[in-house]
């Protein structure tokens, strides 16, 4: 690749990752370039770490950046210089996904897994796409190729169990057998839908690719789009995301803790120097914490976004003077006493997965039926310095909705807002009574971590 080559490269990388969500600055840029000035370039993983240690600010970053990395400096070009002339991968010598083929190379496929070997799990994967995904003849703006397509045919899946019989053999525990087995087979999937996406790159660019296959980074993900293993994920930056805002709060607070200037002591204090007021003189501030109250939906495709934006506040707890918390589906029961001091986050999210069943009589969403509940039996929650906290998609099955128990409950206490998980393009769609809801109560749109995180911040100042 030329020099002008490597510099276009670069820009386009970086320009990716600021569309992807990471925060990479002119600043960084530069000494990204200044980094790639003083190491190995025959050597890519060290090319790869010297953009990470100038580019990426934290370890949730991590995943989108090597997507990106892979795509704009992939690992090899087609099936690879070992292909060329074999007819082993992007032109296999027959039939692809004959019996004998594909059961041939399930066998290989298999023994790396049991043995861990992942160069030869990559050298596989790559394989598989070119034999298994290939996807000729398409119409147009449709690629050449396919993971799935290649994850179908050759069903790693299905070899968990023979891995596992491999690893009790071993000497490992079921158990724990089952679990690297189930690792190994995930992680090798990933190598799959990774080649496919640097084959998909080289037909339509990395530009392309970035923009319509790459998953957002886990802070930008959407709730309603993450899977188990996203989960897992957001509930692993919860905490650190808690701690960060903390800390942010505690600085601001002190920089505001100074009250009105005290006019007397001013004037009194700048005798000592002529009558110039060198140092003013300032009113002790009224110290204010604010009390807050959550009432979530936890029904259907909402419960995960509720579940995440309640460890979030509860783990800034500190800063609110008393917090409690409310699920909801069409009845409401409170689940403050989950949130005890050291509780395992673990059986947390357990315990209000299971509240599910306490907050619904019938199983059908109804938001005035909650809310008018809530009123009746939890009224005195709420007062004058209150800030009222509602999680929903305001979606209630065209049910009543009990605006006037909205209205007082938003009238009662100190502020208002409802974070809603939905994209605003969707509101008032369907059985959505998002229009209606925000008219009494200001509505903001909250579907990632990012977006979550800028509003707690801005809740608690």
């Amino acid at each position: 690749m030329s020099d002008s080559g490597l510099v276009g490269r670069h820009l386009g990388f970086v320009v990716a990752l600021r569309a992807a969500g990471l925060p990479v600055s002119l600043a960084e840029g530069l000494d990204a370039v200044a980094a790639l000035g003083v190491v190995d370039w025959t050597t890519r993983e060290r090319v790869r770490e010297a953009y990470a240690a100038t580019l990426v600010k934290r370890q949730a970053q991590r995943p989108t950046f090597d997507a990106l990395f892979d795509l704009y400096f992939p690992r090899l070009v087609g099936g690879g210089a070992a292909a060329v002339g074999e007819g082993s991968d992007d032109e296999p010598a027959g039939p692809a996904d004959t019996g004998a083929a594909l059961a041939e190379f399930r066998e290989r496929l298999a023994a790396a897994l049991e043995a861990g070997d992942d160069e030869a799990l990559r050298r596989l994967a790559a394989e598989m796409v070119g034999r298994f995904g290939a996807m000729p003849g398409r119409g147009p703006g449709l690629s050449s190729w396919s993971a799935y397509t290649a994850t179908r045919r050759v069903a790693p899946s299905e070899l968990v169990e023979r891995i596992v019989a491999a690893l009790l053999g071993g000497g490992l525990d079921e158990e724990r057998a089952e679990r690297v087995a189930g690792r190994r087979v995930g992680e090798f999937t990933a190598m799959v839908d990774d080649d496919a996406r640097r084959r998909i790159a080289e037909e339509k660019g990395a530009e392309h690719v970035a923009t319509v296959a790459l998953r957002p980074s886990i802070d930008r993900l959407d709730f309603s789009a993450a899977r188990r293993a996203d989960l897992e994920q957001m509930r692993r930056e919860i905490y650190p995301l808690a701690r960060r805002l903390a800390t942010r709060l505690t600085q601001e607070h002190h920089a505001r803790r100074r009250g009105p200037l005290d006019v007397r002591r001013t004037l009194r204090a700048s005798m000592s120097t002529g009558g110039v007021p060198v140092e003013t003189r300032h009113h002790p501030k009224r110290p204010h914490r604010t009390e807050l109250v959550v009432l979530c939906d936890v029904s259907g495709s909402v419960a995960s976004f509720a579940q995440f934006t309640l460890l979030l506040v509860f783990a800034m707890r500190e800063s609110f003077a008393r917090v409690r918390a409310f699920t909801f589906v069409d009845d409401v029961h409170e689940v403050t006493d989950h949130f005890r001091p050291g509780a395992d986050v673990a059986e947390v999210m357990a315990d209000l997965a299971a509240s599910t069943a306490h907050a619904a009589r019938f199983g059908r969403t109804s938001y005035g039926q909650a809310l008018t509940a809530f009123v009746d039996r939890h009224g005195d929650a709420v007062g004058p310095n209150t800030s009222l906290l509602v999680l929903g998609d305001a979606r209630s099955n065209y049910s009543h909705l009990r605006l006037d128990a909205v209205r007082h409950l938003a009238e009662t206490a100190r502020h208002a807002w409802w974070l809603n998980p939905e994209h605003r393009r969707h509101w008032d769609t369907g059985d959505s009574a998002a229009r209606a809801y925000g008219e009494i109560v200001p509505m903001v749109e909250c579907r990632n971590l990012t977006q979550l995180a800028e509003f707690v911040h801005d809740l608690a100042r």
